[in-house]
């Protein structure tokens, strides 16, 4: 805070945005075995994860260069404790909705495996694990702003601007986005760095929504190229 403005434009839909990338973080959604590995909680629901390699890998090849260009890396991950004591409940739509709950109640052999702190499953990606000075914050809702210490945690480091990646699309990134707009954080959808749930029309759908509502739609290669271009500039 307070140091020289390092402005990039990124290409977008619907339009070309200018962000500082010393006060941008990189919002990293969900990426945890649960979402995006074999024999996590996605897979053994049945749920098609077919595009999470490309997801992993685009986040391989992303990250590092925003650490490297001054972007504060922020990991959201779903993590309730183990006794679920901030899962809300039977009282909660939370506790009746969410995927690993509705799972775990319905498969007694299965209490106390998915999304719960200390698992494999709760787990974020090896290839893409934190690293010293990211910041890794644990969510109990869909939102990474629900019930956590996000909004202060950008506000501590200054962050105007948010770099969404993860999963799932139209789930977790978009109501974390969401919520972030309405916060006035400028979003930034990252579309290839995601991967969605469903019918790839619910992805079409959450692309739409933030070209059209919510902010901007990128690519990895064009966030890439534009910190690039700003090192070279």
């Amino acid at each position: 805070m307070g140091s020289e403005a390092h402005l990039v434009t990124l290409k977008a839909r619907p339009a070309p945005v200018t962000i500082d990338l010393g006060r941008t973080a990189a919002i990293v959604v969900d990426m945890q075995n649960a979402f995006v590995s074999e024999g996590g909680m996605f897979d053994q629901a049945g749920y098609d994860i077919s595009g999470a390699p490309s997801a992993i890998a685009k986040n391989a090849e992303l990250l590092p260069v925003l650490r490297a260009a001054g972007v504060k890396i922020v990991y959201l991950k779903m993590s309730y404790t183990p006794d679920y004591s901030d899962a809300g409940g039977p009282d909660s739509p939370n506790w009746h909705k969410e995927l690993g709950l509705t799972l775990m109640r319905g498969r007694p052999e299965w209490w106390g495996k998915f999304v719960t702190a200390g698992t494999w499953d709760e787990e974020i990606r090896e290839e893409i694990a934190p690293q010293p000075g990211d910041v890794v914050i644990r969510k109990q809702r869909y939102s990474g702003f629900a019930g956590t210490n996000l909004d202060l945690v950008l506000k501590t480091y200054g962050i105007r601007y948010c770099l969404y990646t993860g999963v799932a699309t139209n789930v977790c990134v978009e109501t974390t986005l969401r919520d972030g707009f309405l916060l006035d954080y400028w979003p930034i959808l990252v579309a290839d760095a995601c991967n969605n749930s469903g019918p790839d029309h619910n992805r079409l759908a959450s692309e739409w929504n933030v070209e059209h509502a919510f902010g901007w739609v990128t690519t990895t290669r064009d966030v890439l190229e534009a910190v690039a271009g700003s090192s070279t500039s």
